[in-house]
């Protein structure tokens, strides 16, 4: 409506002679109304189609608190000529409130911790007059009802940066695991439901008032605490203590449960997916209403801010905050838990680091203990999307509650991953095997090349590891010549590691590939002297254990074709670096230029389900098929293939090949930097998020830094960085992150390392 007409119906239906100014809305028209004697009123118009009994539930609400110790911090309904709160216009449903006097939550200034303490309190008292007031509108279906939150899941594709969607969709699925069940058990009321940073308003370092009942709904009481601390905690350097605040004040007038309080921080996060995936849906309609995106930037700021912060540290700190005990115990009290693993697991199962980490929650690339303390993990390569990745986790929920049982059975899933995993590699390998760990892949891998070439012996690199099984413990010298190793085996060959570090070969000479490559064929010609063939040569395409190292250029092309002229198999370990992981490919081999025979697969394939494959030729494959049957239980079960496909599409969908390329470079060139600067760095090498730092007290000797890499790992420990270390010399750092790290984690991980390198 124009103004005059605005003016025209409140005349007729208020007896106001008034001048208008129009105002920002979300849902309803707003007019700011002033009379001739300088008194302000706030005239709302919804929509002829609005439902009028919500309109009225807003109203008796308003009305309800009028009559309470609060009811200065809210406007008061102004009747009709009639005697009527709502009027009937052509324009729409009318109503006309008092003018609350105070500035927005929103430009407010510094959020002391007396005003924030102040919205706690203004809260609690709020929540505390609106005890027992009920309206049937208020029994209602309300997306923004933080007990509807997973509505928001359809939202999700209208989120189109990868990062950001996955992050909201992890808050989502951790809403749906720890919150959903507890809701039947939290106490209900009418709430307000929109404490947001502008409908709060305040004056003198106090908040005096909230506007806007249109969310209004009976739901969990805690929701309405929830809400308000999201948007206290908006532009915080330290959104958790405001929060505390916040629940400090509001227990001082209307106490909150021990429940209550545990739901606290995913109900922050709840308030936060729905605000921006609305957010995003409105972007999607070509909303240019300012209002749909009022807090969008800020909403995601701070839910990255979030991700960091352990649910634990989080809850116990709202705990503490409402006056009950600590849940966590800081002392380093693992001892009864470290007896009781000494007694009832093997030994030899060793645990990382000097004071030993119990981490009991993951999310994406980051890692919670039971201390409160969160860690950016930067080595575990099996969580390959992430840890708890909501596309990974729903497929393999979906699928267990389903079926589970063998590859004896038809199932549409296992022809379909078989089919959607050998698209991604050359023609010629088009046949799968599914097993339940690289190692027993591994041993598939070998067994098969000696039936096909009727030959037992094999070639690998020294210092490498394929697995644990009998069979791959003999492929690796890593283990075999290691402490408690039972020596070479007679039919497994070591050929030189090619490290173009600390080889005979090195950085800068001409054809180093192909003459790391010349041992497999001395090898070989060794062999053949002794009337010998070869089964098959396997090694990582980027080796792993043998210290972080990238193949030299043009290494495998030769060596594969001195083993293919021998009548040997090559194998391909993409165990460790397959998936996207070296950026520049898909699979490590393909850097090399070469096509194996067999390539196997592990750890990232299910993203820490035990899932594993082989893949190979059909005429390896039609050989292996001699009558024989090979069944394996669980390999190929329903739940593995549900999440291996998941992986898959999460992988391609989210480009993460791209983005592994784009960090890891970064990355990399920030390690180059920390070189120039440490000594103690030898040497940066890598493809990708497959990272290795090799440490050395002396760059001319080489002399490896033992135990200084130990000091160094401990610290960046300590510092909220999970790193190990790797190699021969166990001098280089390994670095091969889940493949969501992003940019900002490496930032923040080179400005910890060269702090503690300094340190050194």
């Amino acid at each position: 409506m124009d103004i005059a007409e605005m003016k025209a119906l409140v005349a007729q239906h208020y007896g106001m002679v008034v001048s208008i100014q129009p105002l920002d809305g979300y849902e309803e028209s707003n007019y700011l109304l002033t009379d001739s004697a300088g008194e302000s009123y706030i005239c709302k118009v919804a929509a002829s189609d609005s439902n009028w009994h919500l309109l009225d539930a807003q109203v008796k609400m308003l009305q309800h608190l009028a009559d309470t110790p609060v009811a200065g911090g809210f406007q008061r309904v102004q009747l009709n000529c009639n005697g009527e709160a709502i009027t009937i216009t052509p324009a729409g449903y009318m109503r006309v409130l008092t003018f609350l006097e105070g500035g927005v939550w929103a430009t407010a200034g510094a959020h002391t911790p007396s005003l924030l303490n102040s919205l706690g309190q203004f809260m609690g008292q709020m929540d505390q007059a609106l005890q027992g007031f009920a309206h049937p509108a208020a029994y209602r279906i309300c997306s923004w009802d933080l007990r509807n939150t997973m509505a928001a899941k359809a939202h999700l594709s209208a989120i189109k940066d990868h990062e950001r969607r996955r992050m909201a969709a992890y808050f989502l699925l951790q809403f749906e695991t720890e919150i959903v069940p507890q809701l039947p058990h939290l106490r209900m009321a009418v709430i307000h439901n929109d404490a947001n940073d502008y409908n709060l308003l305040v004056k003198n370092e106090t908040v005096a008032g909230l506007i806007d009942f249109g969310d209004m709904v009976y739901t969990q009481l805690i929701n309405n605490l929830a809400i308000a601390c999201t948007y206290a905690m908006l532009h915080q350097p330290d959104p958790l203590a405001a929060a505390a605040l916040v629940v400090k004040g509001y227990h001082r007038e209307w106490p909150l449960t021990a429940a209550e309080i545990a739901c606290l921080y995913y109900l922050i996060a709840a308030r936060l997916c729905i605000s921006v995936t609305n957010s995003a849906e409105h972007t999607l309609a070509g909303s240019s209403n300012p209002s749909h995106f009022i807090t969008e930037a800020a909403a995601w700021k701070l839910l990255y801010q979030l991700i960091k912060i352990n649910p634990l540290a989080a809850t116990d700190a709202f705990r503490v905050a409402a006056g009950f005990a600590s849940d966590i115990n800081q002392e380093d009290n693992y001892a009864p838990l470290l007896a009781e693993r000494k007694q009832h697991i093997g030994r030899n199962l060793s645990i990382s680091y000097h004071r030993p980490l119990k981490i009991w929650k993951g999310a994406l690339q980051y890692l919670y203990d039971d201390k409160g303390g969160t860690y950016i993990d930067c080595v575990n390569n099996v969580s390959h999307v992430g840890h708890c990745h909501p596309r990974v986790v729903q497929a393999i929920q979906q699928q267990v509650a389903r079926l589970n049982t063998n590859t004896r059975y038809l199932h549409d899933d296992l022809v379909a991953f078989g089919r959607e995993l050998t698209a991604t590699l050359p023609d010629s390998l088009q046949v799968c095997y599914f097993t339940n760990s690289g190692s027993e892949a591994n041993d598939l891998a070998i067994r098969m090349s000696r039936h096909f070439t009727k030959q037992k012996d094999v070639i690998v690199l020294d210092h490498a590891y394929h697995g644990t099984s009998t069979v791959a413990m003999e492929l690796s010298p890593y283990k075999f010549d290691g402490k408690g190793g039972f020596g070479k085996p007679a039919h497994t060959h070591k050929a030189i590691n090619p490290d173009l570090y600390r080889g005979p070969y090195r950085y800068g000479q001409e054809n180093a590939g192909a003459a790391y490559a010349q041992d497999i064929a001395d090898i070989i010609d060794r062999l053949s002297r002794e009337e010998k063939g070869i089964a098959a040569f396997i090694c990582e395409t980027l080796l792993g254990v043998g210290g972080q190292i990238p193949l030299p250029p043009g290494y495998l092309e030769k060596v594969y074709q001195h083993v293919r002229a021998a009548g040997g198999l090559c194998i391909a370990d993409e165990v460790q670096v397959g998936f996207g992981r070296v950026g520049h490919q898909f699979w490590g081999f393909q850097l090399q230029h070469v096509v194996p025979d067999i390539v196997v697969l592990g750890k990232p394939i299910g993203n820490g389900h035990p899932l594993a494959a082989v893949v190979t030729t059909q005429a390896i494959a039609d050989a292996f098929n001699n009558g024989m049957e090979y069944f394996n239980t669980f390999g190929g079960n329903p739940v593995s293939m549900a999440c291996g496909r998941a992986v898959l599409q999460v992988i391609q969908e989210e480009e993460m090949q791209q983005h592994a390329l784009e960090t890891g470079e970064h990355f990399l060139a920030g390690l180059r930097v920390l070189m120039d600067k440490h000594p103690i760095i030898g040497d940066v090498r890598g493809h990708g998020l497959f990272i290795g730092a090799e440490l050395v007290r002396n760059r001319d000797t080489q002399e490896p830094a033992v135990p200084e890499i130990d000091v160094v790992v401990e610290k960046m420990k300590e510092r909220g960085f999970l790193i190990s270390t790797d190699g021969p010399l166990h001098n280089v750092l390994k670095i091969k992150p889940p493949m969501v790290f992003n940019k900002e984690n490496a930032d923040a991980f080179l400005a910890h390392l060269d702090i503690v390198l300094g340190e050194l």
